[in-house]
């Protein structure tokens, strides 16, 4: 088969190498359209994104973008929803814009999205979760709300390494279990594993102090089952103080050394790091949001908690994620395919424009990432929304294309 790639003759892949970007003026970026609402909101994303470069930067600095295919759209023409150029393609350039991508409940095929994320080692997912005037939230005070989830991105329960009950693996492991080690076990159990390592702990909790100095946050709130879980997430804690005392000492205050030392203040200049219990952190980020800043969380709780505090500001669909390594990374709106809605022109393409304006943050081209932020901010303050939002304001919705044109207008008018 022909390769359906085209790779733009003036552009140059971005290298990242120990987490340091080097961007070119006209680097090579891919992306994938996704499935469902997918293929409307990446290209309206592209567009705004396109927007801010050019006004930012005029003509000295341009993306190259270069499609590459996964899920519906791959299966149709490679028959594989996951194609090997695709696989090479991110291989080589190690930067992606991701639509949503369908992964089956239960059965069928494995997320193509946890596969890119291990493909180019993105250990840490970033996702900046703070409230926008005009959102309609469940909170008195939703302003109070600006936290950031890093969570761990390559370990734990979403390695997939688990069997089905009646698998002959799972039958090996059982007999294992039950005449080695003593474990009771029922004979219909499927058998899941939960690896934490402390090599992935570290990196992700250097990833999470580094972020937290150098975008001047307040503090970092460890999240743990650390009181059941002792040897897994329990060791995630232990690890991450680890890194904290011994690398950031000099940047860093605990919970501790601020209640004996500083009369409960944290000491100007200092981070603060302190932790939770994972059932605790959620009633907290309820109850006392503003006390909560960084929230550096193992995967399946990291994965939990960031979806519940986007509920928090009145609309998952407007956050966009960052899945970054330390030589590249994907970045991807944070809900599903929706496919009732595709094709119908009514999707919120907030979230994957927001996971570009992050990716342009990682690049260092914050000028053109703060037009999108002011833009999407200027839009529900002048009540142009999409469905989503247009019903609690009591508006007319624009559709998903007439949304990204009001932004590259606001974009076109910010001084």
């Amino acid at each position: 088969m022909a390769s359906r790639i085209k790779i733009p003759e003036d552009g140059e892949p971005i290298v990242v190498q120990g987490g340091i970007w080097n961007v070119p003026n006209k680097p090579l970026i891919l992306y994938i359209e996704g499935d469902g609402i997918g293929p409307e909101i990446t290209n309206v994303a592209i567009k705004v994104i396109n927007k801010a470069v050019e006004r930012a930067y005029g003509s000295s600095r341009e993306i190259k973008w270069v499609k590459a295919y996964a899920g519906e759209e791959a299966e149709k023409i490679y028959g594989n929803r996951f194609p090997e150029e695709t696989i090479n393609l991110i291989t080589k350039y190690r930067v992606i814009l991701k639509g949503p991508l369908e992964t089956p409940i239960g059965g069928g095929w494995r997320s193509i999205n946890v596969a890119i994320r291990m493909l180019l080692d993105a250990y840490a997912n970033v996702r900046p979760v703070k409230y926008m005037p005009g959102l309609e939230s469940p909170l008195k005070h939703p302003e109070r709300v600006d936290l950031v989830i890093i969570r761990e991105n390559t370990d734990d329960l979403y390695r997939g390494i688990e069997w089905s009950w009646d698998s002959p693996e799972a039958v090996k492991l059982r007999k294992f279990l039950k005449e080695e080690l003593k474990v009771e076990l029922e004979d219909d159990t499927g058998i899941g594993i939960k690896p934490i390592s402390k090599y992935k702990t570290q990196r992700v909790a250097r990833f999470a102090l580094k972020f937290a100095i150098e975008n001047k946050r307040r503090s970092v709130t460890i999240m743990h089952k650390g009181n059941i879980m002792k040897y897994t997430e329990g060791a995630f804690r232990e690890w991450a103080y680890e890194v904290a005392l011994k690398e950031f000492r000099d940047y860093i205050v605990t919970e501790e050394e601020m209640n004996k030392q500083y009369g409960g203040k944290v000491p100007p200049g200092k981070l603060l790091v302190n932790d939770r219990i994972a059932d605790n952190m959620f009633q907290q980020i309820i109850t006392r949001p503003e006390s909560y800043d960084v929230i550096l969380a193992p995967n399946l709780n990291g994965d939990y908690i960031s979806d519940a505090a986007g509920a928090l500001i009145g609309d998952i669909g407007v956050l966009g994620g960052a899945n970054v390594g330390d030589t590249g990374g994907m970045f991807e709106a944070v809900h599903g395919t929706a496919p009732k809605y595709a094709g119908k022109n009514v999707a919120n393409p907030t979230g994957i424009i927001r996971a570009g304006e992050l990716m342009l943050r990682f690049m260092g081209w914050r000028e053109a990432a703060d037009l999108i932020d002011r833009a999407i901010t200027e839009a529900i303050n002048q009540k142009k929304v999409t469905q989503d939002l247009a019903r609690f304001m009591g508006v007319q919705p624009l559709g998903t294309k007439e949304f990204g044109d009001a932004l590259i207008e606001i974009i076109n008018q910010l001084k």
